[in-house]
């Protein structure tokens, strides 16, 4: 069968990622100053976080209707047996719920609520990729991403909260602790919603080697072909130390730099870095 592997923009895969994999795109709406642009394609992170710090509100997130779904599997119908469509966890964004109802309206066309986010939510996208192309047929594929996905672990240490204070996620006074005692807050994705999992303390140096020691302290326990370091956009040498500390290990064949889209990035601003796995 010739199978199509579709996904959001969530997904935060790269643009290398997608090409060689021929994983088509689909933009979720970022609402910024009033109006509507699509992720990715008119509006880049870095937009978000100049018009921020020009005095603009947040920008925020918006979920595609089922209309939007339904044109954009359209455009493979004819080519492809059948779509396998992977959405951002349902505890994040109603779109799982808009590409089901379209996908209801036509045939062969499959929906996984990948029950992540960010290159977590790409890890599902990437394994169904790996499953078309072994031939598994679309059932067998359902089947597979749904038992998987519960294995990926996906968590991101935070550099400054002033997005989360102004999004409402944390009071001033929370922002003005973790300021004075240097904490930097690990927020974990577990059971397809966000949590605050441990508190580092110290530079955001000391805080990524201490989250990098924690999150791959059992690593027999880890699939070694991949593991993402995404990154909302900081500094250079930090995305480098946080590599050189994963390479240190040893262990994993591919370690893939990628840069978190719009959707991260709204929520959480600059200077957020995760590494995101899947477990044996």
């Amino acid at each position: 069968m010739k199978i199509k592997i579709t996904s959001d923009s969530t997904c935060d895969l790269s643009p290398v990622q997608l090409q060689e994999n021929d994983i088509s795109i689909l933009g979720l709406v970022v609402n910024k100053g009033g109006k509507a642009f699509t992720d990715g394609v008119d509006i880049q992170p870095d937009d978000i976080y100049a018009h921020v710090a020009a005095g603009g509100d947040l920008c925020s997130t918006a979920a595609l209707n089922p209309s939007d779904y339904m044109e954009f599997f359209s455009h493979f119908a004819e080519d492809y047996d059948a779509i396998i469509h992977v959405n951002i966890s349902t505890g994040f964004s109603s779109c799982h719920q808009n590409a089901c109802l379209a996908a209801a309206e036509m045939e062969n066309v499959y929906v996984i609520d990948s029950l992540n986010l960010s290159t977590g939510h790409g890890l599902v996208v990437l394994e169904a990729v790996k499953l078309a192309r072994e031939g598994k047929t679309p059932e067998e594929i359902v089947a597979c991403l749904n038992a998987m996905r519960d294995k990926v672990r996906a968590s991101f240490v935070l550099e400054q909260l002033e997005y989360m204070k102004k999004g409402g996620r944390c009071s001033a006074v929370t922002v003005l602790g973790a300021n004075l005692l240097k904490l930097k807050p690990c927020i974990e994705v577990k059971d397809g919603k966000m949590g605050v999992a441990t508190k580092y303390r110290g530079s955001m140096e000391k805080c990524l080697k201490d989250y990098i020691t924690d999150r791959l302290q059992n690593m027999e326990n880890i699939r070694d072909d991949l593991i993402f370091i995404t990154h909302s956009g900081m500094d250079q040498a930090l995305i480098d130390l946080a590599v050189a500390e994963v390479e240190a290990k040893g262990y994993f064949k591919n370690i893939v730099v990628t840069r978190a889209g719009c959707t991260v990035s709204c929520h959480c601003g600059p200077g957020t870095l995760g590494i995101l796995f899947v477990e044996k």
